[in-house]
């Protein structure tokens, strides 16, 4: 399947690549021919079952847009595909797909609600589950989760910060909860200062992990060993017979 859905793809002028996944093979295909390619896999290819569609935050990079189309057939067989695009964060705009698949619909007002990503054409893109005073995409990763910060951190307290913990018990490093920035990263400024990048916080926590130190040299230094155990004494020389014994 995932090879005559690019093979239809390739053949109908789009620039289609394809790519593995975790789960079934995902198609790239450009913003320009979004609608187009779902076209050709609903006709050319009978993926004729619309699925989903959301959309993933990749910070610089953009919106990366995808949708999950499958084909029954053969009783329970299931064929599936992933079809994804990527587009530019300042330019957040992506044709519908309501009129090729109606279940697109439900599915593009709350991509627009959750990530900003305006679907062109669509008969309806209004707020679909938040209030209409929210403000904000809760799903952008530059948008910060004021209210964990407003309201005390739910759970058990750090420890030695427990009204029943005996004084002077160690307690650990505070660490901000998740979702939340360093207060120098947001929030009100004085009049005159530079607005911080929004995306900062975002691009700190999806840093890797810094790596093991190394020794001199970049080698990783080896364990110190224990030293040798000293070799066991020899026995001191036993008594000689005495007279009366023999």
């Amino acid at each position: 399947m995932s090879t005559d859905a690019l093979e239809a793809l390739t053949s109908a002028g789009i620039a289609a690549t394809s790519a593995d996944s975790f789960g079934p093979i995902a198609l790239d295909v450009p913003p320009e021919s979004w609608v187009a390619a779902h076209e050709v896999l609903r006709d050319a290819v009978g993926l004729t079952f619309f699925d989903f569609l959301s959309a993933s935050d990749e910070l610089k990079d953009g919106f990366r847009v995808v949708s999950h189309l499958a084909d029954f057939w053969g009783g329970s067989h299931v064929d599936h595909v992933l079809v994804r695009t990527l587009v530019p964060r300042d330019n957040a705009v992506l044709a519908t797909l309501s009129e090729l698949f109606a279940g697109a619909n439900w599915h593009e007002r709350e991509t627009y609600e959750m990530f900003g990503i305006a679907f062109e054409g669509h008969p309806n893109l209004t707020t679909l589950l938040l209030p209409d005073e929210f403000e904000g995409h809760p799903l952008r990763k530059e948008f910060v989760l004021a209210s964990r910060v407003a309201k005390p951190w739910p759970g058990a307290k750090e420890p030695g910060e427990s009204d029943h913990a005996p004084s002077g018990a160690p307690s650990r490093r505070r660490t901000l909860p998740p979702g939340v920035p360093d207060p120098e990263t947001w929030g009100p400024r004085p009049p005159g200062s530079p607005d911080p990048d929004p995306l900062a916080p975002a691009e700190a926590a999806a840093t890797p992990a810094r790596p093991r130190r190394a020794g001199a040299g970049g080698e990783r230094r080896t364990r110190r060993q224990p030293p040798p155990a000293a070799p066991p004494a020899d026995p001191p020389p036993a008594d000689p017979p005495s007279a009366e014994s023999s």
